[in-house]
């Protein structure tokens, strides 16, 4: 039984709300292009898992409390799948709150995910870490 893009999108997702970042890099390609979107805390493109991990990930759990993606709607467009959802966090220097509304979108070739790519409201996070007005 092959596992579609769009199951493989939604196991990253359940790993993610169980904070199992091994789980979420395991159908992820070694040549993965992970976008983070310009003004995030951690914009730029990432190649690979271990390079996600340590650019994304840690980065996250390490600067934010409680920072997490609530999904709201996943969108099957074949190898192709968008996430829409919230982000909420509460920036660890600063004590402030953030939550905005986010996209993903993932592309899935022979069962990995080779490409992310985040869209979401960077000011609401520049605000909760005193970045902006």
């Amino acid at each position: 039984m092959t596992t579609q893009p769009i199951d493989i999108v939604r196991a990253h997702y359940a790993a993610s709300a169980q904070g199992n970042v091994q789980e979420m890099m395991a159908n992820v390609s070694p040549q993965v292009r992970w976008t983070e979107m310009a003004g995030f805390p951690c914009a730029g493109t990432w190649v690979g898992p271990q390079a996600v991990a340590e650019n994304v990930f840690a980065v996250l759990g390490r600067d934010w409390i409680g920072y997490r993606f609530e999904l709201q709607t996943l969108i099957d467009a074949g190898d192709q799948v968008i996430g829409v959802g919230t982000y909420h966090g509460t920036f660890r220097a600063t004590g402030k709150a953030m939550q905005a509304r986010v996209a993903h979108v993932w592309k899935v070739q022979d069962g990995q995910i080779v490409a992310f790519e985040q869209f979401t409201d960077t000011l609401l996070v520049r605000r909760a870490m005193g970045n902006a007005p």
